[in-house]
């Protein structure tokens, strides 16, 4: 599986590079890539290491300041094992996703990741997204998607979007917004049923 995986990285290292996006320069760093030890829901993840001094700034979130930093000199990719089932068009649009967040000031969501984002999509035709539909992708790759039990049902006050989860945070609905919309949250407390976790 890990041979899988590196072959497909190396893969999508080569298109980057064919549209302009070399990835072995030393504004990057080094990236490594490797297959998730926790069983976990999500995709992937990328961690970054060794900050670049020369790239700190300080932001401003309401009444606080933040310290963060839009180059890092190490890169760690996980993709989860799950994922490594799907189709190899939707490992590679994982990657290219994890590795979108290599690259100076893209190691979030925002405008960086966006610009990235849309130029691999209509390049390359990828369909990298925010967040992956994980019911469409299995479907997609023919496999079939287990009953799951959970806790928690969370619900957007605005726009309706829901999912579940098994365990929460007490001061959840303090700390989080709906990603889509950034309404407030509403749990509701039983035990759901579930196809799949989004």
């Amino acid at each position: 599986m890990e041979d899988k995986l590196q072959a497909l990285f190396n893969e999508c290292k080569t298109e980057l590079k064919n549209i302009g996006i070399d990835l072995n320069n030393k504004i990057i760093g080094r990236i490594t890539i490797n297959i998730a030890k926790r069983n976990c829901n999500r995709y992937g993840c990328c961690k970054q290491e060794l900050p670049d001094e020369s790239s700190k700034y300080i932001e401003k979130i309401g009444r606080k300041y933040y310290v963060r930093y839009a180059i890092f000199k190490k890169h760690t990719i996980e993709i989860s094992k799950w994922v490594m089932d799907l189709n190899n068009d939707i490992i590679k649009n994982t990657i290219m996703h994890e590795i979108i967040h290599c690259l100076p000031n893209c190691n979030n969501h925002g405008e960086e990741f966006k610009k990235y984002a849309q130029y691999i999509n209509s390049k390359l035709n990828y369909n990298i997204s925010r967040v992956g539909d994980k019911k469409q992708d299995l479907a997609n790759s023919n496999i079939e998607i287990k009953k799951e039990y959970y806790n928690y049902k969370i619900k957007c006050k605005n726009c309706d979007y829901f999912f579940y989860r098994k365990r929460l945070n007490t001061n959840f609905t303090k700390k989080y917004r709906c990603g889509k919309c950034g309404g407030k949250f509403i749990i509701e407390n039983g035990k759901f049923e579930s196809k799949i976790s989004n």
